[in-house]
Order: C-alpha cells, then sequence, then structure tokens
C-alpha cells in the first residue's frame, strides 16, 4: 500500500481529511518539528487510548500491537504544523485532567466500560464542538490571518504561497481518532489481521464471492 491509498481508506473510514495528510503526502519532515514531544508515559497512553477505540479480537491485535502511540508520535512531530501539534499538546493535558475530575483516576486505572464512556462522552464533545460559536470565530480570524499571510508571500513572488496556508485545527480527540485508525490501517496487524490482505495478488475478478461478515480487502 502506498502513502496515498492508505491516506485513502482512512479518509473513507473516518468521512472526513486527515490532519496533516497534505505534509505526509509530500514525504518531507517538518522543518519546525519537534522532538521529545512525548514521554513514555504519554506514548503508553496514546496506545491506552487507541486500544480503547480498537480493541484486540481473538483473531487479529488491537492498537496497542499496532504501537500506535509510537505513530502518532512521528506523524505529529514530521507532519502537524506548530498550531496542530500545540492544539494535541493542550488536548491531551486536558484529556488527563477531565478523566481525574470525573472518576478521580487515571485512563489506565479505568475499567474498560468507564475507558469506552469516557472516550464516547469526548467523541460527542468533539463533534458538538466545530459547531460552536466559538470554534467558528477562532477558524474564521484563524483563516483570515493565513489568507493574509499567503497574499504577502504571493507579493513577495513566492510562487508556492499557496502551499504556505494551513487549516485551522479540529478537536483534539478527533485528532487522536483519525491518528488511532491510520495508525492501525497502515500497520502490519491492521492490514495483515483485521484486512483480508494478498500479499502478491493476481489478475482482477470482479466477481469475488463475498459472505456476510467478510472483512474488508487491504488495498
Amino acid at each position: 500500500m502506498n502513502r496515498r491509498e492508505a491516506l485513502t481508506q482512512v479518509s473513507l473510514l473516518l468521512g472526513g481529511a486527515l490532519v496533516g495528510a497534505d505534509a505526509f503526502l509530500s514525504g518531507c519532515k517538518n522543518p519546525a518539528g519537534e522532538t521529545g514531544l512525548f514521554t513514555a508515559a504519554d506514548l503508553a497512553l496514546l496506545d491506552e487510548i487507541g486500544e480503547t477505540i480498537l480493541p484486540a479480537t481473538p483473531d487479529s491485535g488491537g492498537a496497542r500491537a499496532a504501537r500506535v502511540g509510537t505513530f502518532m508520535q512521528s506523524v505529529i512531530t514530521d507532519c502537524y504544523t506548530e498550531t496542530e501539534r500545540k492544539t494535541f499538546s493542550e488536548g491531551l493535558a486536558q484529556l488527563k485532567e477531565a478523566c481525574n475530575r470525573q472518576y478521580k483516576k487515571t485512563f489506565e486505572q479505568l475499567s474498560p466500560a468507564e475507558k469506552a464512556g469516557f472516550l464516547t462522552g469526548l467523541y460527542n464533545e468533539a463533534r458538538a464542538y466545530v459547531n460552536t460559536d466559538a470554534y467558528k470565530k477562532a477558524k474564521d480570524q484563524f483563516n483570515q490571518q493565513q489568507d493574509e499571510k499567503t497574499r504577502a508571500a504571493a507579493a513577495g513572488n513566492d510562487f508556492g504561497a499557496s502551499y504556505l496556508k494551513e487549516n485551522y485545527p479540529p478537536h483534539y480527540f478527533t485528532m487522536m481518532r483519525q491518528l488511532t485508525l491510520w495508525g492501525y490501517f497502515s500497520s502490519e496487524v491492521g492490514m495483515t489481521k483485521a484486512l483480508r490482505y494478498v500479499e502478491t495478488p493476481g489478475h482482477y475478478n470482479g466477481a469475488y464471492p463475498y459472505k456476510k461478515g467478510d472483512k474488508a480487502w487491504a488495498l
């Protein structure tokens, strides 16, 4: 699977564009990228969050087996903009605080049912967030600043000016969920266990038999 195919598959699962996808497709390391953005404890927490979103099944490992925490760190470091990295990092801190406030425990200490319930609440919060007046106002202001930045670059004969424009980030949990699915379904365990996989496909067969419940094909 190449870069574009992997992103297309995950975008279809999520029903929208992936944060950091443009930089990932370009294959360029973010010149402003930071190293050591997350601690080992943070990566373990991200693995745990990912595992709650995509748990292991009897026939395939979950997000922890795919090491989605390490994947998230790589994409955030190399492909996210400074604004996106800040949103994610601050969001992770907010998640810890919200969990402690609600349960008086860390996320790792919650029961499976509590973890699922907590993340479901964040998912609903993230969906509602992008429709709030506060988000829309902040996004409009950010986009205006980006437009001004692009026009200034174009006026200086920068023919790549249009590529300087950044997108305003969504809710931090939207980014976590995106990265979990992206990391899992582009990993070996996701490609070969969760999806049906043929290492060297043969000729095209448009009438291949399908049984209800069959896994989707890895592209």
